[in-house]
């Protein structure tokens, strides 16, 4: 499995922002994928997950209401970011995982990572 973060750059605080996640490498079928983020300083921290089929979706609790994560019929996931804050400042990473989205909060489900793309809000 081969995952890669884009997209990523410098937004002015209240802007928009959309990074994306390409998978190759793997007949993907089903599984979640996932995006987390690190800021400076920071721990890694779950931000969003989906399930393979785009059904279904959570999210952390700081970014509910502005984030969206969606997928398309490719092997592509988006994390479409509005309202943006300088505290959401951080490298982004994108994760798949099999099986269902039960523990999709939790990273060391994740077997599976991307390199991150970087995110700076500016204020």
């Amino acid at each position: 499995v081969q995952l890669q973060a884009s997209g990523g750059g410098l937004v002015q605080a209240g802007g928009s922002l959309r990074i994306s996640c390409a998978a190759s490498g793997w007949y993907f079928s089903s599984g979640v994928m996932g995006w987390f983020r690190q800021a400076p300083g920071q721990e890694r921290e779950f931000v969003a997950a989906i399930t393979w089929s785009g059904r279904s979706s959570v999210y952390a609790g700081s970014v509910k209401g502005r984030f969206t994560i969606s997928r398309d019929n490719a092997k592509n996931t988006y994390l479409q970011m509005n309202s943006l804050k300088p505290e959401d400042t951080a490298l982004y990473f994108c994760a798949y995982r099999e099986g269902t989205l039960n523990y999709g909060k939790e990273q060391d489900r994740y077997p599976w990572w991307g390199r991150g793309t970087l995110v700076t809000v500016s204020s």
